[in-house]
């Protein structure tokens, strides 16, 4: 077995239409041969493929198996993509998300050898020696094997130097077996872990012609160089919790006290304000305390023994309802209210409906409408509480002019919304053969700051790594470092996807566990977008969550799809044309106005009024008669 210590070995094949199914059959022997005659562990050799042609597809990454068992059945199980040659775009992906710590690379400071084996058969439809260097200066080794038709100077433009240990042509695919053994030898040593007594205390870690100890997770290694301890990262005091600091194995996390929630930066508190959640049930003010919530009445007034309501001098003789008083905004003697209905004696301030019970009061809002956190309005489509992230193509074929449209595309779409720091947060992405994040979810609090920023986004040109976006929106757009609310607060989580054409790497790995990690998943698709992919991106039901447009110009009409789809209650029904002079009609239309007048009635705003409202609603009943007699 090959023993030289640890490596992080990526196999980078190409699966263009040029190799034949048969070709392809040996180039699995080579990667299994290979990965035979090496130590896999998680503490050991790690290894993870991908292959290419056109587009980047994972199958399986550095993180994902530790056993020869496991790696050889998924190389069986490749299915060749059989397009075309983008072998830049392969070594791009290679740097950019192989070798990253999230998919299982050790980190640059334990000086793991980090290994790319580039198997291919042609020549590169794209350029290959811009990124090569690029990756070469990133610490990753390149080694360039190239069969039967393949192009010399693309290898030499690859592989690391000295060239001519990195840089291999085989005569024809029937040969790659009794090279893979010549190849072996290259990337194998003397485990001096095994040759020698290294009497580390946990692992031994093996380096060409040498050796180093290591410690397990949340332990370090003592001055011996040997024996490991225990790690108390709090013990030091710089860890800056503002309450408690609580140690786990070589790391620690901040804790709040009882009645506090932990901020986003990890380390301070903030008092939780129990009054926001409105439910207090205080006839005039709510004081938040750690332990929970306390109402305090205004000055003249008592707070009752029922710990909510509150009582003070007469305005006026009361003595029951209909007796004369005089409201404090109107000196004109009014019908009293009952000493009962706290909604008719206090301003309880309630958007649609205030309702009396036992000695306190609530507000209540129509069907479709949740009441907001300050327990007074009712929330509507634009008001709600949402984090939406917009991730957007910038590549090559969506051209200049076109993104122009994209970006009042994504301005029409923040003109849906209420935008504030408790409302709706927007963040912005734009991705090509890269991803970048134009503004998180914090950056900006109102519509107007949004849509100038998003005038100012400079278009990007290049690939379309719709997967690599994906994986970007996941682990960073949607989380609290930008802006995202917890999950506990239960504010929907929306994902807008908008793309012009086929995704040059894998997208179905990241579409799934954005949808698993509760983000609600919109795909918007333009020209030459494969539904296929909208379709994988979008959530269940997908036809609520995919959108299609032949060209840019035409897209507008998806803005409504959205609203339509993210603000169910805007589609609800249809509108009815039918004439006035129905009898139905007239009926629904008294039926109507009976709440309206009642709803305001019971608002105190028809106290005045009591005449008129008596007025009109004998004017509606014998409406209602007439009719009746003339059928």
């Amino acid at each position: 077995k090959c023993r030289t210590g640890p490596m992080d070995i990526v196999f980078v094949i190409d699966s263009s239409r040029s190799v034949r199914p048969f070709e392809f059959e040996t180039m699995r022997r080579f990667m299994i041969d290979i990965i035979g005659n090496l130590d896999v562990g998680p503490n050991a050799t790690r290894v993870g493929v991908i292959q290419y042609s056109s587009q980047v597809q994972n199958i399986f990454s550095l993180k994902t198996f530790f056993t020869r068992e496991d790696m050889e059945k998924a190389i069986n199980g490749i299915v060749p993509l059989a397009q075309g040659t983008m072998t830049g775009l392969a070594i791009q992906y290679t740097m950019n998300v192989a070798f990253t710590v999230q998919e299982g690379a050790r980190p640059p400071h334990k000086k793991i050898p980090r290994i790319a084996i580039v198997v291919t058969d042609g020549r590169p439809q794209d350029r290959v020696t811009e990124v090569a260097t690029q990756a070469r200066d990133a610490g990753i080794e390149i080694y360039a094997v190239g069969i039967q038709r393949a192009d010399m100077t693309s290898l030499r433009a690859m592989a690391s130097p000295p060239l001519e240990e990195h840089v291999f042509l085989v005569e024809s695919f029937e040969l790659i077996q009794q090279f893979g053994k010549q190849f072996q030898d290259k990337l194998c040593g003397v485990d001096m872990c095994v040759e020698r007594d290294h009497g580390c205390q946990h692992s031994c870690v093996s380096t060409p012609g040498s050796f180093y100890c290591e410690c397990n997770p949340g332990y370090r290694l003592n001055a011996d160089g040997k024996t490991c301890s225990p790690i108390d990262a709090c013990a030091d005091g710089r860890h800056g919790c503002e309450h408690q600091c609580i140690s786990t194995r070589g790391s620690y996390s901040c804790r709040c006290r009882a009645g506090y929630y932990l901020n986003q930066d990890k380390r301070t508190c903030t008092m939780i304000d129990y009054c926001s959640f409105g439910n207090h049930s205080c006839q005039h003010e709510c004081v938040s305390i750690p332990s929970g919530h306390r109402c305090r009445c205004h000055r003249g007034f008592t707070l009752q023994p029922d710990g909510r309501s509150c009582r003070g001098e007469s305005r006026g003789m009361h003595k029951g309802a209909g007796v004369p008083c005089s409201h404090r905004d109107n000196p004109v003697p009014l019908p009293c209210p009952s000493a009962t209905d706290l909604c008719n004696g206090v301003d309880h301030g309630c958007e649609f409906k205030c309702v009396t019970s036992e000695g306190s009061y609530h507000c209540v809002c129509p069907e479709g409408q949740q009441l907001q956190a300050d327990g007074k309005g009712c929330s509507r489509c634009g008001a709600g509480h949402v984090d939406l992230v917009m991730v957007i193509d910038g590549s090559k074929s969506v051209r200049p002019q076109n993104f122009e449209l994209v970006k009042q595309f994504v301005n029409r779409i923040v003109d849906l919304l209420e935008v504030s720091p408790q409302g709706t947060r927007v963040g912005l992405v734009q991705y090509s053969s890269r991803v970048r994040t134009e503004f998180p979810l914090n950056k900006y609090h109102s519509a107007d700051e949004i849509k100038e920023a998003v005038m100012k986004v400079e278009y990007m040109e290049k690939g379309t790594m719709t997967g690599l976006a994906l994986k970007h929106m996941v682990e960073h757009s949607f989380s609290e470092l930008e802006g995202a609310r917890p999950l506990s607060h239960n504010v929907p989580r929306i994902g807008l996807v908008f793309t012009d054409g086929r995704s040059q790497d894998d997208i179905s790995e990241w579409a799934r566990r954005a949808k698993e990690s509760g983000i609600v998943m919109f795909a918007v698709g333009v020209g030459k977008a494969v539904e296929e992919e909208l379709r994988a991106i979008a959530s269940e039901p997908v036809e609520q969550h995919f959108s299609y447009s032949a060209d840019f110009t035409t897209m507008t009409h998806l803005v409504e799809n959205f609203k339509l789809n993210i603000c169910p209650e805007e589609g609800r029904g249809e509108m009815e044309i039918r004439s006035p002079c129905e009898c139905e009609a007239l009926v629904q239309f008294q039926t109507n106005t009976v709440a309206i007048l009642q709803s305001l009635t019971e608002r105190n705003i028809l106290w005045v009024l009591p005449h008129s409202l008596a007025q009109m609603t004998a004017r509606l009943e014998a409406l209602e008669k007439q009719i009746a007699l003339k059928k």
